[in-house]
């Protein structure tokens, strides 16, 4: 079995990053996270936040930004602060309309995102794309995840949300062997039909089944995000840190 780090994308506690981002990735840590992936800064420059990271014993496993930070004048100070940051993985979490409301917007946004990994490459940085529902509707006979997945080269990652998958109506474990090798960073979401605020372990996700391939195939980083709370976010995350543990994670 592979050991592959576990992460918090901090999204999921964003409140409390708000209000006290140290004090709060010091939370994180004593929960048994070894990673945490950006959602913001807070105010904060790569150099604070890097250091504050190593203050923790904690990594960078990757940041969630938009597309126009990857464009034209943008790229060169996005590419800066990552660099100084410590982090290698810029994952964009969503598109606008225009850019996947059709096959042939997939097809485009695909083109733009090999662009963008080529340029990012020489720096030793990859860019990828975060799931929601709306990815698998199907347009032209083909959902647009696999549109978008099938055009672009194997350097774009694909960072599957398991639960926002299952939600869209598409197994997880089905993508995760159809692009064997692409979801090097992969979000570990729960979901259930019958309770929307399960946490991992709670709900249809077929977990060992998306260990084994996620070990098999390469993946670097489990990453977990939860964006619904039975307690609050900061227990919410805790416990579905535990609960990977009892899981062998």
């Amino acid at each position: 079995m592979k050991n592959i780090p576990v992460g918090l994308q901090l999204y999921s506690i964003r409140e409390d990053c708000a209000r006290d981002l140290p004090g709060t990735l010091a939370d994180v840590a004593r929960m048994g996270y070894v990673g945490v992936e950006f959602a913001g800064y807070h105010n904060y420059t790569a150099a604070q936040l890097r250091k504050t990271l190593a203050d923790n014993g904690l990594q960078c496993c990757g940041a969630h930004i938009g597309l126009d930070q990857l464009l034209g004048d943008a790229f060169s100070q996005t590419v800066e602060f990552h660099l100084e940051l410590g982090n290698r993985f810029l994952i964009v979490p969503g598109l606008s309309d225009e850019r996947r409301n059709s096959h042939t917007a997939w097809q485009s946004t695909a083109r733009l995102f090999n662009e963008i990994a080529a340029r990012l490459q020489p720096h030793g940085l990859r860019t990828g794309y975060h799931n929601h529902h709306v990815e698998f509707i199907p347009m032209d006979g083909e959902a647009g995840f696999d549109t978008f997945f099938g055009g672009t080269q194997t350097e774009v990652v694909m960072q599957l949300d398991t639960g926002n998958a299952l939600h869209g109506g598409a197994d997880p474990l089905l993508y995760l062997q159809r692009y064997p090798g692409r979801a090097t960073t992969i979000h570990l979401k729960e979901y259930s039909a019958k309770n929307p605020l399960a946490l991992i372990g709670e709900g249809d996700i077929l977990w060992q089944s998306t260990f084994e391939l996620c070990e098999r195939d390469g993946t670097e980083w489990y990453i977990v995000e939860q964006e619904s709370y039975p307690v609050s976010p900061l227990e919410s995350v805790a416990r579905c840190r535990a609960a990977l543990r009892k899981l062998g994670r």
